[in-house]
């Protein structure tokens, strides 16, 4: 069950991502907050199970309680994103934050440490690697949840070419936000985390799934070019080393011929 459960939200969860492209409305905006609330239970759940109460309970209070400590302050100050405002489609706000947006942080956060857990030595490079792989995923998400009016800039300049809806404050923001999440995950979750390994493959074919999907669905299905290219080069620095890990290591597990 530990090895299963994880996979068959995995399924789940790709299932919803595949009809988000075929939804509109109210709809949409219904099937993106149960997206993100699959992919929280998927995350959470796979911390608990693989790595136990502790770094569980590190992963919601660092990413979960300081995804809404920052939205809250960006939203009443615009530190350090940039002045926005939330639409009423994601469901009940709490200090101007829908309660969704700091699940979406965990979501992303818990994959993106086990990513570079796996790909880069404990210390500054590690939390630096977790960090963009963290933030890079920010390049598909803004510009698609404002094309839907999720939210909305007051002063979106200057903005990356391509991306005008949404300014560099607010990469830089996520990226600043990333690097205390991942330089804090580590000392409250304890040693458990130091280390990717075999029961981490569901969030490894997590990251690689969006980071995929994202590139197709915003090039084909979604009409926005410009965030598929940021977002593929962005989430590439993470993603593309972590493919050819994953090929490297089935390589080597194949069975060698020998001649009789």
């Amino acid at each position: 069950m530990r090895r299963r459960l994880p996979w068959a939200l995995l399924g789940v969860l790709v299932l919803a991502q595949v009809c988000y492209p075929l939804t509109a409305g109210a709809t949409r905006a219904r099937l993106t907050v149960a997206t993100v609330l699959l992919g929280y239970l998927l995350a959470v759940g796979h911390a608990l199970l693989s790595r136990g109460v502790r770094a569980a309970g590190a992963l919601v209070a660092v990413a979960t309680g300081g995804g809404f400590a920052i939205e809250a302050l960006g939203v009443t100050t615009g530190f350090p994103f940039g002045g926005y405002d939330y639409s009423g489609e994601l469901g009940p706000r709490l200090a101007g934050v829908p309660l969704v947006i700091p699940l979406a942080w965990t979501w992303m956060a818990w994959p993106a440490w086990l990513v570079a857990a796996r790909l880069a030595p404990p210390g500054p490079r590690r939390v630096a690697l977790a960090a963009i792989g963290l933030s890079a995923w920010d390049l598909f998400l803004d510009p698609q949840m404002v094309a839907e009016g999720y939210w909305a800039w007051r002063d979106p300049t200057p903005a990356l070419p391509g991306l005008p809806g949404v300014p560099v404050s607010n990469y830089l923001g996520w990226l600043l936000f990333a690097v205390l999440l991942a330089a804090t995950l580590r000392p409250l979750a304890g040693p458990a985390v130091d280390r990717a390994d075999g029961r981490d493959a569901p969030m490894l074919a997590l990251y690689l799934w969006t980071y995929a999907s994202s590139v197709l669905a915003h090039a084909v299905f979604l009409d926005l070019p410009a965030s598929a290219a940021w977002g593929g080069a962005g989430m590439a620095v993470a993603a593309v080393p972590l493919a050819l890990s994953l090929a490297r290591e089935q390589r080597h597990r194949r069975p060698v011929d020998v001649a009789a």
